[in-house]
């Protein structure tokens, strides 16, 4: 049976394996650690050159602290994160600030991660400064035609602006120039279009579908709306509290989902005709705590199944189900004909 980290294609440019990212509780007179809570558990993944891996879960499931940690914002708690060959999973802040300029993240509100008392132009030339790349003059240009590439109007006069005076879509936007500034070959999107309106969403996305066959970008996607993700994803992991539960292409994920959480995720998304009735997948219980997950099956246990006791020390990691196409081997969340072909 494959083993799914062990095998990722090995000119991926990332690869991510076991990665476990949990913050300490701490409590009582001494303040010592008296629980953690899993944000992220033992996840694997991988990304190829120019694609769009999409990662998409409800709030709360681990999506943006993936992200933050695969780009070293936080420490990783254990597993390994390779990039380009390279292993940052233990590299020190020093020699991991070169290699800076390979990836970089694009936050979800423009409003709070741009810095409302820098200019425009000092907003998208401090990654170059940071990179002694260039001169003042030098980094102003380059500032002026990202702003050009990304489509904001009168690029010259942004410069010396200032984020308050441009409307959500506008400051998107200035964030996409500030993470295109290095040129990086990976860009980490923590859900860049959830704060839009939803005309602006399309063109932001379309402008990320642009830039990357332009200029050849990979893209790591992570949203809660699954009918963003599958405009820009080639695959999509869906993710649910702090785990990977499946990961196939988009097509076999919207077409063919496997796995009962992936398979609520889908009956969530709205229909535009209010004549086309859609049966929704309804679960009764509540997300359980990171702090103190269930034993088990986690989503077996939040559909109140008959047979969830019975998966409490059951191995389920990811089984290849189909080609490409992976899923947790739980039996509270397959088909009884699926589980058993994850088994053979």
């Amino acid at each position: 049976m494959k083993d799914y980290p062990n095998s990722f294609p090995e000119d991926a440019l990332l690869k991510v394996k076991n990665l476990k990212m949990h913050f300490p509780l701490k409590g009582g007179v001494l303040s010592r650690n008296i629980a953690s809570v899993k944000a992220v558990d033992d996840v694997s993944l991988y990304i190829k050159k120019g694609e769009t891996l999409g990662v998409v879960g409800e709030s709360g499931c681990g999506k943006s602290t993936l992200g933050k940690t695969i780009v070293r914002l936080n420490n990783p708690t254990a597993g390994g994160i390779e990039f380009d060959g390279v292993d940052l999973t233990r590299m020190s802040n020093s020699r991991l600030r070169p290699m800076r300029k390979d990836f970089q993240m694009m936050f979800q509100d423009p409003a709070e991660s741009l810095n409302s008392r820098m200019s425009i132009g000092q907003i998208v030339a401090e990654p170059l400064q940071i990179q002694n790349i260039g001169n003042k003059k030098s980094r102003i240009e380059t500032v002026i035609d990202l702003l050009e590439k990304v489509g904001l109007p009168n690029a010259k006069e942004a410069v010396n602006r200032f984020p308050t005076e441009f409307s959500g879509g506008q400051r998107q936007r200035i964030g996409i120039a500030r993470a295109l500034a290095l040129n990086p070959d990976l860009i980490v999107l923590d859900e860049p279009v959830s704060a839009l309106d939803v005309s602006v969403q399309s063109q932001v996305l379309n402008l990320l579908v642009d830039l990357q066959k332009e200029l050849q970008l990979s893209y790591l996607f992570i949203a809660h709306d699954l009918s963003v993700v599958k405009h820009i994803s080639d695959r999509i992991a869906v993710m649910y509290l702090g785990k990977i539960v499946e990961v196939a292409s988009a097509e076999t994920i919207y077409k063919n989902p496997r796995h009962a959480y992936t398979k609520t995720l889908l009956s969530a998304i709205p229909i535009p005709d209010p004549t086309v009735k859609k049966q929704r997948v309804r679960v009764t219980g509540d997300v359980p705590s990171p702090i103190n997950p269930p034993e088990g099956s986690h989503f077996g246990h939040r559909m109140d199944h008959p047979d969830y006791e019975s998966t409490i020390g059951l191995d389920m990691s990811l089984r290849e189900l189909a080609p490409d196409h992976w899923v947790a081997a739980d039996p509270c969340c397959l088909s009884a004909e699926d589980y058993k072909s994850v088994q053979s």
